[in-house]
C-alpha cells in the first residue's frame, strides 16, 4: 500500500506499539496522548517511556496534546482509548470535516465492553453510535495475539482486521501489512470483539492459577491447559449468545491464538494481575469489583480482565450461560469467595462431571 495518513487515538501501550508498527512500514503515523510526559517523550526522545518504556521508535512517528489535530486530514484513523472511555474520547472528534463526511476509515484496538444504563456493550456498537451515521457498519476491529513489546520491536505478529463491510476490513488489512506483522480479513465482527475481551478474563483466572501452582501439588502445567481450554469453551459460549456467525474465529488466531499468547506471556498484564491476587494480596486495597474499577489507577497497570468480567458476567446471567471460570473471577474480585477456594472448587467440580460420565449407563449400537 502507498503512504498513507494515520491518527492513533491513545497513546498506551498497544496504540504505541501498532503506532510504530505503521511508522516502520513508511506512513506518516500521529499519536494523541492525553499526557504531556508522553507526548514529549515520544516527540523529543523517540520513546514513550510512561507506557512502553525501553523501545526506540520511528523518528517519524510524532505525537500530539491536541485530538483535533491528530484526527484532521488523516486517511485512517486508529482508535486506542480504554473501554471505560471510549465514548467521551470518540465525542471529541466526530466534527472534525473528514471524520464528519465519513472520509476516514476508523478502526479500533480497544478490548472490553462499554458499561450503558442498558447493560454492556460491545466497541464498535459504541463507536458507531457516536459517530456519524455514514460509519454505520463500516467501523474494523483489530486484534490478535499481539502484545504491544514484541509488535514494537517488529517481531512477527498476527493480526485479525474484522468489519461487516468487507471493503474497509480490506482497507485496514493491507494499511497494517507492514513489516512484522500479518493481517487477515474477517466478517464476524461479533467474535472477534468477544475474543479480545473476554479472553483477558480467562487470563487473569490462569495467572492465579499459575501463582498456586508454584507450592500446589494438585495444579501444574497440565491444569492450566485444562483451564485454557475450558476458557476458550466458555469464550465460544459467550460468543455465540452474542451473535458470533463463524466457529473458526475461535479457533484461529483471533481466538486460540490470542488467548494462549494473553495466558502465558511473560508481557501480560491480565496474568500479572491473576499472580498478584495471590502474591501480593492485591485485592486488600479495594471493598470489591465497584470499587477495583472505580480505582483501578492503584493497581498500577491497566488489567482489563478485572474490568471486563464484571460485564461478561451481567451477559452470562441476562442469557443463562452458566460460565464457571468468568463468573468465578467475578466472585473473586467482588471478595465473595478466595482465589484458593475457587481453584479447589474447580477441582472439585472436575472430580463430578467425571463421576457423572463414569456412572452413564453405556448403550449398545444399532447393528441390524
Amino acid at each position: 500500500m502507498s503512504k498513507k495518513s494515520v491518527g492513533v487515538i491513545g497513546g498506551g501501550a498497544w496504540g504505541t506499539g501498532l503506532a510504530q508498527a505503521l511508522a516502520r512500514g513508511n506512513h506518516d503515523v500521529q499519536i494523541w496522548a492525553l499526557e504531556e510526559d508522553v507526548v514529549n517523550s515520544i516527540n523529543n526522545e523517540h520513546e514513550n517511556k510512561r507506557f512502553l518504556a525501553g523501545y526506540k521508535l520511528s523518528e517519524k512517528l510524532t505525537a500530539t496534546n491536541n485530538i483535533i489535530e491528530a484526527a484532521t486530514g488523516k486517511d485512517f484513523l486508529i482508535i486506542a482509548s480504554p473501554s471505560l472511555f471510549l465514548a467521551s474520547t470518540i465525542k471529541k472528534i466526530v466534527d472534525v470535516p473528514n471524520i464528519k463526511n465519513g472520509k476516514t476509515v476508523i478502526a479500533s484496538l480497544t478490548k472490553g465492553f462499554v458499561p450503558t444504563e442498558h447493560g454492556p456493550k460491545l466497541i464498535l456498537e459504541t463507536m458507531e453510535e457516536v459517530l456519524p451515521a455514514c460509519y454505520k457498519g463500516k467501523t474494523v476491529y483489530v486484534a490478535g495475539p499481539s502484545h504491544a513489546e514484541e509488535v514494537a520491536m517488529g517481531k512477527l505478529t498476527g493480526l485479525v482486521s474484522a468489519s461487516a463491510y468487507p471493503r474497509n476490513s480490506i482497507k485496514v488489512r493491507e494499511l497494517l501489512r507492514v513489516p512484522g506483522l500479518m493481517v487477515y480479513s474477517s466478517f464476524d465482527v461479533i467474535g472477534v470483539q468477544i475474543c479480545a475481551a473476554a479472553k483477558n478474563v480467562v487470563a487473569v483466572v490462569y495467572g492465579a492459577m499459575d501463582a498456586i501452582a508454584e507450592t500446589s501439588d494438585t495444579f501444574g502445567d497440565n491444569t492450566e491447559s485444562l483451564l485454557m481450554a475450558a476458557g476458550l469453551n466458555e469464550i465460544q459460549m459467550l460468543g455465540f449468545a452474542m451473535g458470533a456467525t463463524h466457529a473458526e474465529t475461535f479457533t484461529s488466531i483471533s481466538g486460540v491464538g490470542d488467548l494462549d499468547v494473553t495466558c502465558k506471556s511473560k508481557y501480560g498484564r491480565n496474568r500479572r494481575f491473576g499472580q498478584d491476587l495471590i502474591k501480593t494480596d492485591m485485592l486488600s486495597k479495594f471493598k470489591d469489583i465497584d470499587d477495583l474499577i472505580a480505582n483501578v489507577a492503584k493497581i498500577g497497570y491497566l488489567p482489563e480482565g478485572a474490568i471486563a468480567c464484571k460485564y461478561v458476567h451481567e451477559i452470562a446471567k441476562k442469557k443463562g450461560l452458566k460460565l464457571m471460570i468468568c463468573n468465578g473471577l467475578y466472585r473473586i474480585l467482588n471478595k465473595e469467595i478466595t482465589p484458593e477456594d475457587f481453584m479447589n472448587e474447580l477441582y472439585n467440580q472436575g472430580k463430578k462431571v467425571y463421576v457423572r460420565r463414569k456412572n452413564v449407563r453405556k448403550i449398545q449400537p444399532d447393528v441390524r
